[in-house]
């Protein structure tokens, strides 16, 4: 069980606390199927915990399309230094697999999670079982919309979710090459779902990358998921990061190198754009788990407190009919 310390971030003083690491030491636990292990999951998790006594709530995430759940460690711990309880499936191995059954892996993970989650954390830690979201990047965003909205067949029926963010989350190629399950229906407000739902976007996402093609290509981004989603739901877009740029630095191996390249990326530090994801999932599952509302209606009332540039201006609208 390796140990990840963290380390203070700074920002101003009117930053929200959720921007900078919180105040939780974190640990990461890789575990992986074992045929011997009633409590082994289906697929490698990796569980980013807490190592401080308590009850925390559990957040889902699913990786991108082709990349490893251990590329995303710095945002992770950054959440779970704010008491959450990470669980990040690894859904692919050396080829995507095709999308339903993506979906329906996730589905099987979820389940294991809410049986069998608590014998790998450390010790006096729990996952409160009332509080399970759902959070994905790029086409692991599409996964967490797909299972969120039922299609995954695999998925205990009792089990709710509470929040659900998409970070820059993608649905295809094009609009005529869209991976299983189709969810976009182009139609606005179409998305039937009754949990608070949150939006990540990048500026550079949609723009092509010298002779590579947009990685979160116009009509099957971050704007469609955002624009189908009925409130409660959230928008921000991080106008100077791409697609990848919300990844740990020096990634290894091939896929590292490809994840890498690919994309157009910003030329702003990489560092900020995860402080801002890790920010915008803990703000996000404040307001929406606990009721707390102060630091989101900061941020979309004041964009400047974010550590990256966010434009067009945030949005929040509440169920309630209130717009921020």
């Amino acid at each position: 069980m390796a140990t990840i310390e963290d380390s203070p971030t700074f920002f101003s003083a009117a930053t929200p606390a959720a921007f900078e690491i919180g105040s939780l030491p974190a640990t990461e636990i890789p575990v992986d199927p074992l045929e011997n292990d009633s409590t082994a999951p289906p697929k490698p998790v990796i569980i980013t915990s807490p190592t401080v006594a308590g009850t925390y709530p559990v957040v889902l995430f699913f990786h991108g399309f082709y990349l490893r759940n251990y590329f995303y460690s710095d945002v992770l711990n950054h959440v779970a230094s704010h008491g959450y309880i990470l669980v990040a499936p690894q859904l692919c191995k050396l080829l995507p697999p095709g999308g339903q059954v993506e979906v329906d892996d996730a589905g099987s993970v979820i389940n294991w999670a809410s049986e069998n989650l608590k014998a790998h954390l450390p010790t006096s830690v729990k996952a409160n079982g009332k509080y399970t979201s759902l959070v994905g990047h790029s086409r692991g965003g599409k996964t967490a919309f797909a299972v969120a909205l039922g299609h995954a067949a695999t998925l205990d029926p009792s089990i709710t979710f509470s929040a659900l963010i998409g970070i820059d989350p993608v649905a295809g190629t094009n609009k005529y090459l869209r991976t299983d399950p189709h969810i976009l229906t182009y139609k606005p407000e179409s998305f039937e779902l009754d949990i608070p739902v949150a939006v990540v976007g990048t500026g550079l996402g949609p723009k092509w990358n010298n002779v590579m093609p947009p990685c979160a290509p116009t009509d099957l981004n971050h704007e469609e998921f955002y624009k189908e989603c009925k409130a409660t739901k959230a928008h921000f877009v991080a106008a100077d990061y791409g697609h990848m740029d919300m990844l740990d630095d020096d990634l290894p191996g091939f896929v590292g190198f490809m994840a890498g390249c690919m994309c157009k990326n910003g030329q702003r530090k990489k560092s900020e754009m995860r402080s801002f994801v890790g920010g915008i999932v803990v703000v996000f599952l404040k307001y929406s788990l606990l009721g707390e509302k102060s630091e989101i209606r900061l941020i979309v009332k004041d964009p400047s407190v974010s550590p990256a540039r966010i434009d067009p201006s945030p949005e929040l609208e509440e169920a309630s009919g209130i717009f921020v």
